[in-house]
């Protein structure tokens, strides 16, 4: 399956200026939504070699790239693909860095390499910390747990007063209800709640399993970064490789079906027999009249075919008007 998102014919644009496209004859000049990588030149992966490459003898399987579309060997990932069943999607190193949110994701939905981490400098291994408000509170909380324990004392005697005003205290529980009722409908970031935890960065592809997109959060913030690094694409799922596997083997499903038994399923049996009869006709004339060009070495044109079906129909008129009907 070759995944290619947003591309278009350029026919009857400027780069073939007597070509007219036949299904789309307005189209403009230029499709800016075409992009042409190296893979158009037949260069693909790091290495930016052909494929198949006669002077490659390694055999390596090459996996695409589901952000960038390009071709990867498994060797130049950075990191040892897991078995083909245990993933469906890739990401290659140069879309991680471009993606950079996507590394929160991949220490909870990532599938792992075969390659153990025995350290982090070894593997070169960045690590990313992005604290909450929460945690900075934490920090504060601890580093001056002394004063905050004199300040809690005081408050809690404070409360431990007795009130001189029974409204009083009804507000202030209002008010404490009121704030914790707002906190909890505001909205929730996944990616910010990700990004608050401890997650590995490295210079390497990532391998995904087949439901992770729906993984991703959709609230506003996250569409329009999506938008400003144009990948607004990985919350569809029919985006997906898997996706596109299941359109091509339903696509080859029905190119497989004979056109001629569907035909003759919706006749009766005298339509069947007469159009096996004419379909038989037409079979051993056209290979006849074909084999003549065969034997002399000659290329078929379009006039040679319209003489023939020309012919063809002559003569089956010509049988048809032979044919004598008699009445019992």
């Amino acid at each position: 399956v070759f995944l290619s998102r947003n591309f278009r014919c350029d026919c009857g644009n400027s780069k073939f200026k007597n070509l007219q496209c036949k299904l789309l004859p307005e189209k403009c000049k230029v499709n800016s939504g075409n992009k042409y990588n190296d893979n158009f030149y037949g260069l693909y992966c790091i290495c930016k070699r052909p494929y198949p490459d006669p002077e490659d003898e390694i055999p390596d399987e090459m996996i695409q790239c589901i952000v960038c579309e390009d071709w990867f060997h498994g060797r130049h990932l950075g990191a040892v693909p897991p078995d083909s069943g245990d993933f469906h999607e890739m990401v290659c190193q140069a879309c991680m860095n471009h993606c950079h949110f996507l590394w929160a994701y991949a220490s909870q939905l990532a599938v792992p390499p075969l390659t153990k981490v025995n350290s982090l400098e070894d593997e070169g291994v960045v690590l990313k910390v992005e604290e909450s408000e929460g945690q900075k509170k934490e920090i504060k909380k601890e580093s001056g747990a002394e004063h905050q324990d004199t300040k809690e004392e005081k408050q809690t005697e404070q409360f431990n007063e007795p009130s001189t005003s029974s409204g009083s205290a009804l507000m202030l529980n209002s008010l404490i209800s009121i704030q914790v009722v707002t906190k909890s409908e505001e909205p929730v970031c996944k990616l910010k709640e990700l990004q608050s935890k401890l997650f590995l960065k490295k210079d390497t592809a990532t391998f995904w399993p087949s439901n992770w997109r729906s993984k991703l959060c959709t609230c506003e913030d996250c569409w329009k970064m999506y938008s400003e690094l144009e990948v607004q694409f990985l919350t569809d799922e029919c985006d997906t490789v898997l996706a596109y596997e299941n359109k091509g083997t339903s696509d080859q499903e029905t190119e497989r079906r004979d056109p001629l038994m569907d035909t003759l399923n919706s006749m009766n049996r005298v339509q069947q027999v007469e159009l096996i009869c004419e379909y038989n006709d037409l079979k051993t004339e056209l290979t006849d009249y074909l084999r003549r060009f065969a034997d002399e070495g000659t290329v078929v044109k379009r006039e040679d075919i319209q003489h023939f079906f020309e012919e063809f129909q002559s003569r089956k008129r010509r049988r048809t008007n032979r044919m004598q009907y008699y009445c019992s």
